[in-house]
């Protein structure tokens, strides 16, 4: 019997549980001094919820932002729960783990991108910094302070981030 171990979808797991870990601590204490999240999400996941003009909208994939406006944010096992508000309207979303794509806290230039080869196999999350998007971000929370999220987060201050991407110890 030959039996090998999944490191690839060992390590998406464990990704998966520091987003949860990080959204329980958010939830229970707020988001601690600039942090802020770019979370890019598959909206087509058969356990997301979310408005049908949202998803019709966004047939693929939509990024949200959690800033300076979110309400009821609920953390469960599989996934998690959010109110946003889109252009005044306040939209509760639920957002499973399998489904989100990219969460990049900008503020410490942190992000994770989880892809999938052959659109089944997941492969292992590449600890790099997920690219923000140059166009405007789908779906903002709006306030008088994120409406220049983009333009503060793009801004080139000179600093190169250091890239570690876990590719280099696969053999």
């Amino acid at each position: 019997m030959s039996r090998s171990i999944d490191y690839g979808n060992l390590m998406h797991e464990a990704m998966r549980g520091l987003i949860k870990n990080v959204l329980e601590d958010v939830s229970a204490n707020g988001l601690p001094g600039a942090h802020h999240f770019f979370i890019t999400f598959d909206t087509s996941h058969p356990d997301a919820e979310l408005a049908d003009w949202l998803s019709d909208r966004y047939p693929g994939e939509m990024t949200v932002v959690m800033q300076h406006w979110y309400e009821n944010l609920e953390v469960g096992v599989d996934g998690f729960s959010v109110t946003l508000n889109f252009g005044d309207a306040p939209e509760p979303l639920y957002i499973p783990y399998d489904a989100i794509k990219t969460f990049v806290d900008p503020s410490i230039e942190f992000g994770l991108r989880f892809e999938t080869q052959d659109g089944s196999e997941v492969s292992a999350p590449s600890t790099e910094l997920a690219t923000l998007p140059k166009t405007p971000v789908p779906a903002v929370t709006p306030t008088e302070k994120s409406e220049n999220v983009l333009e503060e987060t793009e801004k080139d201050d000179g600093k190169d981030a250091e890239v570690v991407s876990l590719d280099s110890f696969r053999k």
